[in-house]
């Protein structure tokens, strides 16, 4: 018996995920895990502490230098970490 009914696994387990309003909290938890990747081990040594909230990634840093060098990079750390979740889950950072 044939099923012309199929559809992909994925694409189910995304509509789940959405109507159970689980998408955005997997999202941002796959972001604030891609910081390591995306700014690299030197610069996640210094940060000590990640969160979202309202689509503003905090970032709290223990260096001063760090942190100046970040804030001049801001728009293009929204838009690769960003594409690395593969959703618009933050629009700014605020680092600390």
């Amino acid at each position: 018996m044939k099923r012309n009914n199929t559809e992909l696994i994925g694409d189910v387990i995304r509509q789940f995920l959405r109507q159970e309003g689980l998408e955005t909290p997997l999202n941002e938890y796959r972001l604030v895990d891609a910081w390591k990747d995306v700014v690299g081990e030197v610069i996640a040594r210094y940060t000590t502490n990640l969160y979202i909230k309202n689509q503003i990634l905090y970032v709290h840093l223990a260096s001063s230098v760090i942190r100046q060098e970040l804030m001049m990079g801001r728009e293009m750390l929204v838009r690769n970490l960003n594409a690395r979740v593969g959703s618009q889950v933050i629009v700014n950072i605020i680092f600390r």
